[in-house]
């Protein structure tokens, strides 16, 4: 009798099969499970096993309810990259069209983490910033923003000027230059606040990024999260490792109140799980 990781790599080997053979191209859909079992002669629970090998390396991707499809291959991000969001991102060689929703910008209270991480009062107010990063069209990175409203005055009446890199405009307005940051990043289940706008399933794993930005002159001036889907990047990180100005406590609780209209972040709520900045 087979072992069982000859059954489940013969299920491997039969959608890899099914794949060139059927020219099935990235967005379409596999065989059921069921009919992939009957295809291999093995068992739910080996078909199981293999598809989610497959979707761990990026091969496939299943959707709850749907069905599982060929998956497209990963953009590769470098979060901890200075620049414009195009110049962190890579796929294949290929020139990717990114556009930028504002989703709310709201005049907050920062938590008491924040505060300290960002050297101010936790009655002094940020500015909260929401945005959805489209690429391809497609929906693929929500991000916050808390910057410090002494830093950055009448940042809330200038809309129109969020919809591109954030950190060229905050660079350009108010000399908040992003000389270098400090991350922390997590794989974890999305907010509900991320499942809205990433369009992902509430059991599909995120990567969510937290960080602050600091000017040369070592000033805080951007507590950020980004997330991302899980199966739809691979990370670059490089570079110094020596700073340590931001404690991994910090990250139990990041987020701010709004004293105006409520924007709904917190996790389970609605998701203070966002977060590339630029």
């Amino acid at each position: 009798m087979a072992s069982p990781k000859l059954r489940y790599q013969r299920v491997i080997d039969l959608v890899e099969r099914l794949i060139v053979e059927r020219n099935l191209r990235p967005g379409d859909l596999l065989p059921s499970r069921n009919e992939l079992a009957a295809m291999a002669g093995v068992s739910m629970i080996t078909v199981r096993r293999a598809l989610d090998e497959l979707e761990r390396d990026g091969r496939v991707a299943a959707h709850q309810g749907v069905g599982t499809f060929v998956a497209g291959s990963r953009i590769v991000s470098e979060p901890a990259r200075v620049g414009g969001l195009l110049a962190t991102l890579e796929q294949e060689g290929k020139l990717l069209q990114v556009r930028t929703e504002l989703l709310d910008i709201v005049e907050s209270l920062p938590n008491a983490h924040v505060a300290r991480v960002l050297h101010i009062q936790p009655e002094d107010h940020v500015w909260q910033v929401v945005r959805l990063r489209l690429i391809e069209g497609k929906p693929m990175i929500l991000e916050e923003a808390l910057i410090p409203v002494a830093l950055a005055p009448g940042l809330g009446e200038r809309r129109e000027e969020l919809l591109g890199s954030l950190y060229e405009f905050l660079g350009r307005a108010y000399g908040l230059v992003d000389d270098y940051e400090e991350q922390f990043l997590e794989v974890t289940l999305p907010s509900q606040y991320a499942r809205r706008y990433l369009r992902v399933g509430a059991k599909e794993h995120v990567v969510r990024v937290r960080g602050v930005s600091f000017s040369p002159q070592a000033v805080p001036f951007d507590c950020f999260q980004q997330v991302y889907p899980a199966g739809g990047f691979v990370f670059c990180v490089s570079g110094q490792t020596d700073r340590h100005l931001v404690r991994a406590a910090d990250l139990s609780d990041w987020g701010a109140t709004p004293l105006g209209r409520r924007v709904s972040l917190k996790q389970g709520e609605g998701g203070s799980s966002m977060g590339n900045r630029q």
